[in-house]
């Protein structure tokens, strides 16, 4: 298991508020989490409290592949971790989701992933969440 991390970071044109609550909303799950092919989530589910889980199916060239993991901690607007897990991470795998107020009704969102197998998995990640986070920013406006 490598300590490879990632960092990717948007500034999203809505409240910290809204942004906080579209990692927690299934609905919202379902319009934002994508793969960089742009596909379908045909499955979101959230018990949105620490301890509680979720469950992101996304589709890819036709296959369903899972995602799911725990609230760690929900600091509400402000903070997100939980853990991280598809076939394509590995154990102990976690995601911590930053929130900060702009000043003008926006958020800067600062994503970190720990814990990666190989530098190409790590990358491949960076090209997931950066595809996640444009959509996120395209749908919570």
């Amino acid at each position: 298991m490598s300590e490879l991390s990632l960092t990717v970071s948007k500034t999203i044109p809505a409240a910290p508020e809204k942004v906080f609550n579209a990692w927690l909303d299934p609905a919202m799950l379902k319009k934002f989490m994508v793969t960089c092919e742009g596909d379908g989530v045909p499955k979101a589910e959230s018990d949105a409290r620490e301890g509680g889980q979720f469950l992101i199916v996304m589709e890819s060239g036709g296959k369903e592949i899972p995602h799911s993991g725990t609230y760690l901690e929900l600091k509400p607007h402000s903070r997100l971790v939980f853990t991280w897990e598809s076939p394509h991470s590995v154990d102990g795998s976690t995601v911590t989701v930053d929130l900060a107020p702009t000043g003008d009704g926006a958020t800067d969102l600062t994503l970190t992933q720990v814990k990666f197998a190989t530098e190409g998995a790590r990358d491949g990640h960076i090209k997931g969440w950066t595809a996640i986070l444009d959509m996120l920013e395209r749908v919570a406006a």
